[in-house]
């Protein structure tokens, strides 16, 4: 019996009495018979996809659906840029389909959307630029690994190790994903040898120079510093707190969500979970905020942003942009 070979299809732009130009993907699907039938379905418009190439890549996801996936070596002609789209779809669908983080889940292998923008963004501005075209059996060891060594940003600064760690997982788990779709049978990730050791030792602080440091910043970013400090929170679950988190009474700050792009989701993780402990100097610092900001009812966000009359927590961008506009003062 002939192998089925995989199928492309094809992709044409069509007009429309009543809107904009629309591109539509076209294949053959086998019937019971053996014979074989036209198909087609509008993938998106000219406003969604301005290129063929932006509609060739939507395209690539109804590629895998119309294909086999079952049968081994069907899929040889499938791209690295058509396994992330398959795999964003699975593996990232907050992400892909724009949806807001789900609160809560029965599935165990789904992703925090803090986690799924993470790897979006690597995919994105690493991966895709470089791999898209190969097909999954012309990426090669050796080749990912002297990629890997040469990784720089724009301004010629080399990635640190760490990142390029995480590229390499990444890449690897777009592979894990095609061998459980059996769509090859092999991962070249596992034989990339790529270290995540620091470059340098990190600078710690002392207590001189957090005091200093504290003093330099204003309100309210002094008690986010101070209480990210502490308490060692991620950025979205600082920004992701409310007044009614935190329990004066108790000395404690229940961390219920966080916030990422100013989407809200669940702690990253179970442990992230657990009441922080606040001692008298934190505690004091709260209450003086929270007697200064006009956002201190129970449902407000503890740094809410002005700009955005307290509807939404501070962006860290933001903040990072108003801390390094102010003047510079020495530390110690």
């Amino acid at each position: 019996m002939r192998r089925a070979r995989y199928q492309r299809g094809s992709l044409r732009l069509r007009g429309r009495s009543d809107g904009p130009k629309v591109w539509e993907y076209r294949w053959r699907e086998i019937q019971t018979d053996g014979t074989r039938k036209r198909r087609a379905v509008i993938v998106g418009s000219v406003e969604e996809y301005p290129t063929e190439s932006d509609a060739q890549a939507a395209a690539d996801r109804l590629r895998l659906n119309i294909n086999d996936p079952t049968r081994r070596g069907a899929n040889k002609d499938l791209t690295v840029e058509a396994l992330v789209n398959h795999y964003s779809e699975h593996e990232l669908p907050d992400i892909f389909h724009k949806n807001d983080p789900v609160q809560a889940s029965d599935d165990e292998q789904r992703k925090t959307y803090s986690t799924q923008h993470t790897y979006d963004g690597y995919l994105r501005k690493w991966i895709l630029p470089r791999w898209r075209s190969y097909k999954l059996s012309e990426v090669k060891a050796v080749e990912v690994e002297q990629w890997l060594k040469r990784l720089c940003f724009e301004n010629g600064d080399s990635l640190a190790k760490g990142s390029k760690a995480k590229i390499r997982n990444i890449m690897s788990a777009l592979y894990s994903h095609a061998i459980r779709w059996e769509w090859t049978t092999s991962n070249p990730l596992t034989s990339v040898r790529q270290s995540a050791k620091r470059q340098k030792i990190p600078e710690i602080l002392t207590v001189d120079e957090l005091v200093s440091l504290l003093d330099a910043i204003p309100e309210p970013f002094r008690t986010a510093v101070f209480l990210d400090g502490a308490s060692g929170l991620r950025v979205g679950e600082l920004l992701g707190l409310k007044w009614e988190d935190v329990d004066f009474e108790c000395n404690l700050i229940h961390i219920k969500r966080s916030i990422v792009k100013q989407r809200i989701g669940p702690p990253k993780t179970e442990a992230s979970q657990k009441p922080i402990p606040l001692n008298a100097e934190l505690a004091k610092a709260l209450r003086l905020w929270k007697m200064k900001t006009i956002y201190n009812r129970p449902d407000d966000w503890v740094y809410a942003s002005p700009k955005m009359n307290g509807t939404q927590p501070y962006w860290p961008n933001s903040i990072f942009r108003v801390l390094s506009n102010r003047p510079q003062r020495r530390l110690g």
